[in-house]
């Protein structure tokens, strides 16, 4: 096999921002900050997940799929551009709004000229897939499968919870204060509670043939929560080998410390990790 790895780092991590900002106690409301700039033992999220795949054998090309603002991306190149281009990595702008816009702009990168045969796509903030399961991946999809995802059985009761919130009591003490009109909430309703059998929770890396991968995209709907679901409307199989529990995505801020003692690494030192990159 001979692959192409993309790894969509377009999205803006607002969750990520809005957590940091609880955390830390900041309440500036224009407080932003980046998942990927995160450090992980001297080296930012972003770095450590390119290296995953830097290295392995089979890995022809690497494609890192950035912001989609002109601003952004530029920006974007200029912390990260001369490192990525020193392991091999073409960066290019990724979608505006949705995340399969950001995988169909590196899809176009991904020559057809023969040299590629399957393409793995790989959260940019999955900084600890161990080397076994990618592995496990690349071997399913070389035994020929077409389509490969990790994949973990589920062992929490799930429920499905309606979409209006639930409101708290109204505080006497806030009519008061003349904030009387502010709405707090307190959660949601149950609606139902689903059966986990066979459920399992779905991680990256995703390997999929290109050819396969080209017409899954090909698709007028292109709406998806992940690629392989692109490819199961197309009415093909898609097979889940096991996924790992330390697989994790870094979503919140308290995730990196999480991350940190997966690797067994250090956090920062003062200086921002990009910085170092």
């Amino acid at each position: 096999m001979n692959i192409a790895v993309i790894i969509p780092a377009a999205g803006s991590s607002r969750r990520f921002s809005e957590s940091a900002a609880a955390d830390l106690g900041v309440a500036d409301a224009g407080f932003s900050r980046s998942k990927l700039d995160e450090e992980l033992g001297g080296r930012p999220v972003l770095q450590r997940t390119v290296e995953l795949f830097s290295k392995h054998p089979d890995v022809m090309l690497t494609i890192v799929a950035g912001p989609a603002d002109a601003g952004a991306f530029a920006e974007f190149k200029a912390r990260y551009g001369d490192k990525l281009g020193l392991l091999g990595v073409r960066v290019c702008q990724g979608g505006a709004t949705h995340r399969y816009e950001t995988v169909a702009n590196a899809l176009g990168l991904v020559p057809d000229d023969g040299s590629i045969t399957h393409v793995a796509v790989h959260d940019a903030a999955r900084p600890c897939a161990s080397p076994e399961l990618i592995e496990r991946v690349f071997a399913a999809a070389g035994e020929g499968h077409r389509a490969v995802v990790p994949g973990l059985d589920v062992p929490d009761t799930l429920k499905r919870v309606g979409e209006k919130p639930v409101e708290a009591k109204a505080d006497p003490l806030a009519a008061i204060l003349g904030d009387a009109g502010k709405g707090r909430t307190i959660g949601r309703t149950v609606e139902a509670t689903v059966d986990r059998a066979r459920l399992v929770a779905v991680q990256t890396p995703q390997m999929f043939e290109l050819g396969l991968l080209r017409r899954a995209y090909a698709q007028k709907d292109l709406g998806s929560t992940d690629d392989a679901q692109l490819v199961e409307r197309l009415g093909e199989p898609v097979v889940v080998v096991p996924g790992e529990a330390g697989n994790i995505k870094i979503t919140r801020y308290s995730d990196v410390k999480l991350a940190r003692a997966i690797l067994g690494v250090k956090g920062a030192d003062g200086r921002e990790a990009h910085k170092r990159f």
